[in-house]
């Protein structure tokens, strides 16, 4: 793309020097380099998969409480009494004892009208609606090194055409001091030379001060500051039409999908809290032995029962968070409405923009042509007096601000380019096949899923990770 900017500009006023060091140098940056960078460097994604991880945990956490629950524990008590005869006053016995118990406790929860195990299923639904969530974090970051890539390339080309501009603005003063030296022109001619050679310097100072801008952004977006950059030669594929952009975003974008999922999880939700109002049956055990200070009596005790309970009245509690479960679920079913509509409107905002660039780049195209041409003619009338040194001026400003047009237009056709894929959901590592390790979300859920014991060989398993990501984090 950027390429065409060389043939449209003849005179290399607009030489692409990124594109230039490219080919001195293979070890350039592309885009796609820059995107992985990101991908990398990224904390916003790293902050989103633990929040994903603690939500794999609920699934966990919650399955829990349908297992077996084994407990030990140890008491040590003091006991004091008096005893006397009744109607008698004779002498009080005191009598203070000391015991220490230990034991095991059991318990299993054997029916909850279904609570437990839709609470399950409403975890599970929260982990898909946060896996969903990631790739809407990965897209952000993903575009916003497109952003930062773009706008050091164009920034970078448009200092050039400035330092280019300040560079013709020095050779028309001082052939406008020459030619007022011979008495071609007058004062006012090389007052106005030198006018525009001081706006030009302001611009030039304007533009290195954009270009820095968009530096610092690249810095904090890709993880280091800017090098040589291969400037993208063609624009990521997107769709064939407006209407096919938004039929996949509303079929695959993250933002919907996360939507649905969140529906599913809220009516679970509201079973839930329905199921939570009915009876409740559990199994329990206990075992103990108990020892009294100061003699060899030991005490062993066993129990073992069922238990059979229910609400009968907790002040209207349980009514309310059922309502309160209805309340959310109606909100997010509102919520994939509102998310439908601003999903269509991102898709046809980005593809007007996308449209708007290229025929703004064949605009300037075009544009730049005529007056180059003007340009030129006019330098030549006014070699032969036929022209003012205003003309010549006015002339090379026209030209330079076609020039800027262009630069510009091209780079915010490949922004709006890859807006559009974002706009589809399709922005994302694996559908651009960048070649980087992607971030497994399936991987610590399957470690997590069946609840696994600490001791246990999972259990061990999870901690070499936990650590091996922790490490990572303090690296980043």
């Amino acid at each position: 793309m950027f390429q065409q900017v060389r043939k449209a500009v003849r005179t290399g006023a607009l030489a692409f020097s990124v594109s230039v060091l490219a080919v001195a140098s293979a070890s350039a940056e592309t885009l796609s380099d820059a995107m992985v960078s990101a991908y990398r460097h990224s904390g916003l994604l790293e902050q989103n998969r633990a929040l994903l991880r603690a939500a794999d945990e609920d699934v966990a956490a919650t399955l829990a409480l349908l297992r077996p629950v084994l407990n030990w524990f140890g008491e040590i008590r003091h006991t004091s009494s008096n005893a006397r005869n009744a109607g008698s006053v004779g002498r009080v016995v005191s009598n203070d004892r000391q015991y220490a118990s230990i034991g095991l406790e059991f318990q299993l929860l054997l029916f909850d009208n279904g609570a437990t195990r839709l609470a399950v299923d409403a975890a599970k639904e929260t982990v898909l609606a946060t896996r969903q969530a990631l790739v809407s974090v990965e897209q952000a970051v993903l575009f916003d090194a497109v952003q930062a890539f773009m706008s050091v390339v164009r920034d970078t080309e448009i200092v050039l055409l400035r330092q280019n501009n300040l560079r013709v603005l020095e050779r028309e003063l001082q052939a406008a001091r020459d030619r007022f030296e011979v008495g071609e022109v007058t004062r006012t001619d090389v007052a106005l030379a030198e006018a525009r050679l001081e706006g030009a310097r302001a611009q030039l100072a304007a533009a290195q001060g954009d270009l820095l801008q968009s530096q610092e952004f690249y810095a904090s977006a890709i993880g280091h500051r800017p090098g040589k950059l291969t400037a993208p030669t063609r624009l990521p594929y997107t769709a064939k039409s407006v209407d096919d952009a938004k039929a996949v975003a509303i079929r695959s974008h993250p933002e919907m999908i996360r939507a649905q999922h969140e529906i599913s999880a809220a009516e679970l939700n509201v079973l839930r809290t329905k199921a939570q109002m009915g009876p409740t049956v559990s199994l329990g055990a206990r075992y103990g032995t108990e020892q009294e200070f100061g003699n060899n009596f030991f005490s062993d005790g066993a129990s073992v029962g069922v238990t059979l309970g229910g609400p009968i009245y907790q002040g209207g509690r349980l009514s309310a968070l059922s309502r309160q479960a209805m309340a959310r679920r109606d909100a997010v079913r509102a919520g994939l409405h509102v998310t439908r509509h601003g999903i269509r409107e991102a898709a046809g905002s980005s593809w007007a923009r996308l449209i708007a660039s290229g025929a703004a780049i064949t605009s300037s195209e075009r544009q730049v042509d005529a007056a180059r041409i003007a340009f030129e003619g006019v330098r030549e009338e006014a070699k032969l007096g036929a022209r003012t040194t205003l003309d010549v001026l006015t002339a090379e400003q026209d030209l330079l601000d076609a020039e800027a047009n262009l630069i510009t237009a091209m780079a915010t056709q490949h922004i709006a380019a890859y807006a559009v894929l974002s706009s589809m959901g399709l922005l994302t590592i694996d559908h651009l096949n960048l070649r980087v390790e992607q971030y497994d979300p399936e991987a610590y859920y399957n470690l997590v899923k069946d609840a696994p014991a600490v001791h246990s060989k999972r259990g061990k398993q999870l901690d070499k990770v936990l650590k091996s990501l922790g490490k990572a984090a303090d690296h980043n």
